[in-house]
């Protein structure tokens, strides 16, 4: 099996990262909507927000999976981050969501200073809570409700891993 590598998103990314997020199984599993623009990706891209890493994990040179880690900028929360990510379908099983979440962890541990990392995951995405489980995250909380997929209502955990 070709192996996963993990680098820095970059703007020439941006129709790979339009093609992932535009799958159906893509977008049940995050917060994404159908018909992505492919400005979107474009914009985040070529100007990213202070405090914002953009991973990509590609698989002979093709991107397969992409996380964001958003630090919390307000003074006393500094040490916190926020986590999204999404992996292509054709692609799960295969390590890169691992891979993603290993170098995220590291990011954060040994160059970022961040204590904490948080989560919001559906609360049926049992293999990714399964993902998450090993890096340290813990649930902490179940918000019912929480977003329209699909047409009906659905909850999410909300997990967090905080640094020993």
């Amino acid at each position: 099996m070709p192996s996963v590598m993990i680098r820095h998103a970059v703007p020439a990314d941006a129709p790979a990262l339009t093609r992932l997020y535009s799958q159906p199984e893509t977008q049940a599993a995050t917060l994404h909507l159908p018909y992505p623009s492919p400005s979107l990706w474009e914009q985040k891209l070529a100007s990213p927000r202070a405090g914002v890493h953009m991973l990509v994990a590609c698989i002979d040179e093709q991107v397969v999976g992409q996380l964001t880690l958003e630090g919390v900028t307000t003074a006393r929360r500094r040490h916190c981050a926020s986590i999204g990510m999404g992996v292509d379908p054709a692609f799960h099983r295969r390590g890169v969501g691992k891979a993603l979440m290993a170098a995220m962890v590291d990011l954060c541990d040994n160059w970022l200073q961040v204590t904490r990392i948080e989560l919001t995951v559906f609360a049926d995405n049992h293999k990714a809570i399964a993902l998450y489980q090993p890096f340290g995250f813990r649930i902490e909380g179940t918000a019912q409700g929480y977003a329209i997929r699909e047409g009906n209502m659905t909850d999410a955990h909300f997990m967090a891993r905080i640094k020993a």
